[in-house]
């Protein structure tokens, strides 16, 4: 014969109350006095009841649970931004419920469909795109979006990105101004906002200060093709003497081919610039010069939009840009005038 499960009436019983104030106890914000809640929450924690969070919502119309959505793990960026959206949310009484996606268009909307199903307050979808019946369907759901590191035109859509252009734009000027002359770009995914933000952005830089990509390959986000991009750029004589790549998790896998397979030094014979400013950059081992992603901001940026279209409706749609510093370290020459102090 199974458990029986213990239920509010059973608390209600054991404190002497009504089974109204046992729900109230348990709403955030509900109005109950401090003598009632200390006797429901002993009583409650004497039998081992824990309130039905899920039905709840049923009666209030609020699960308190955020769907995020999350098309990889494996760049460093992205666990420690989880990390701070969940606890930011989790200040505000809400939790994340995390989906696994692939950057696949028929993926992505069978898994915000599901998203809608469970009742989610709002979604945070993390580098990952949606299409446009989909943000028609939880627009009309009445669920609101944030594209966190993504960017995207349709007008339903809230984002927050670092300011990608303009990061770019500082690592030309960066390079260029260490008077490097053969400057290449292993380029984030051509498919992301990202990715071709950060690379028009870098292409500027270079026009405006007299000088053009010797090449330009699509690193994909992937640190295998980031790799062979590396082989393929740098085993020839005309090798480039500085290179931008698209995001850290790449640039870690360039400088590992870069001093291990072809015995190059780094930055003596060629500087690498990355992005994003993961743990692991500052770490003596690679001692990364890249552009830091402000993920502090960002969060915060975040989840101040999604909090705001819950609780007080739809609002004005937000497309936020957040500059980020230039974190000068040891992977690239340090032109003349600039230095550490740029930290």
């Amino acid at each position: 014969m199974g458990i029986e499960k213990v239920t509010s009436i059973d608390v209600a019983k054991r404190a002497g109350v009504s089974q109204s104030a046992v729900s109230r106890v348990f709403t955030p914000g509900a109005s109950v006095s401090s003598k009632m809640a200390e006797k429901v929450l002993k009583a409650a924690d004497e039998l081992g009841y824990r309130p039905n969070v899920l039905a709840r919502s049923l009666i209030t119309g609020r699960s308190r649970i955020i769907g995020l959505v999350v098309a990889y793990l494996e760049n460093q960026f992205y666990p420690d931004a989880l990390e701070k959206l969940s606890n930011a949310l989790q200040q505000h009484g809400y939790h994340i419920l995390v989906f696994m996606v692939s950057n696949d268009d028929d993926m992505v909307d069978q898994v915000m469909g599901e998203l809608l199903d469970y009742q989610v307050d709002g979604i945070i979808t993390a580098s990952v795109a949606m299409s446009n019946e989909l943000a028609a369907r939880c627009a009309a759901a009445g669920v609101p979006v944030v594209l966190f590191n993504r960017g995207q035109d349709d007008p339903r859509l809230n984002q927050v990105t670092s300011d990608n252009y303009n990061g770019g734009y500082q690592i030309a000027e960066f390079l260029v101004s260490g008077g490097h002359q053969r400057i290449a770009h292993i380029a984030g995914w051509a498919g992301s906002s990202t990715g071709r933000d950060r690379e028009a952005g870098f292409r500027a830089g270079l026009k405006d200060l007299g000088r053009e990509l010797v090449a330009c390959i699509d690193g994909m986000y992937r640190r295998e093709t980031a790799a062979d991009a590396a082989r393929e750029l740098f085993r020839g004589p005309d090798r480039p003497d500085a290179v931008f790549v698209g995001n850290d998790h790449m640039a870690f896998a360039v400088m590992d081919v870069l001093r291990s397979e072809l015995t190059l030094d780094v930055p003596g014979d060629v500087s690498v610039v990355g992005y994003d400013d993961v743990p692991l950059a500052s770490w003596p081992a690679y001692d990364l010069t890249t552009l830091r992603q402000p993920s502090n901001r960002m969060v915060e940026a975040t989840v101040s939009i999604l909090l705001e279209w819950i609780e007080h409706g739809a609002n004005d749609v937000q497309k936020i840009k957040i500059d980020g510093p230039l974190m000068i370290r040891g992977s690239a020459r340090v032109p003349q005038g600039w230095s550490h102090e740029r930290l």
